[in-house]
């Protein structure tokens, strides 16, 4: 049982991963050195904190590319 939660854990996690990749290539991000994708990630992390004016910029933007796909 306990074998099955963790491989359903294990799983899950994969997934998220992958989505998450898939996010950086939606960006047009993919074939930027990870240094540069971690840099990026760090610094807008570092901007959001206590900023909700950023946070719902960004959230904006991000709502829009999705919006496209779904055209």
């Amino acid at each position: 049982m306990a074998r099955t939660m963790s491989n359903d854990a294990r799983k899950k996690d994969t997934r998220e991963k992958i989505e998450l990749g898939g996010l950086i290539v939606k960006a047009g991000l993919r074939y930027e050195k990870r240094a540069l994708l971690l840099g990026l990630l760090i610094e807008a992390a570092g901007r959001l904190k206590g900023d909700e004016a950023e946070r719902s910029r960004l959230t904006a933007i991000g709502t829009e590319a999705f919006g496209r796909d779904s055209k």
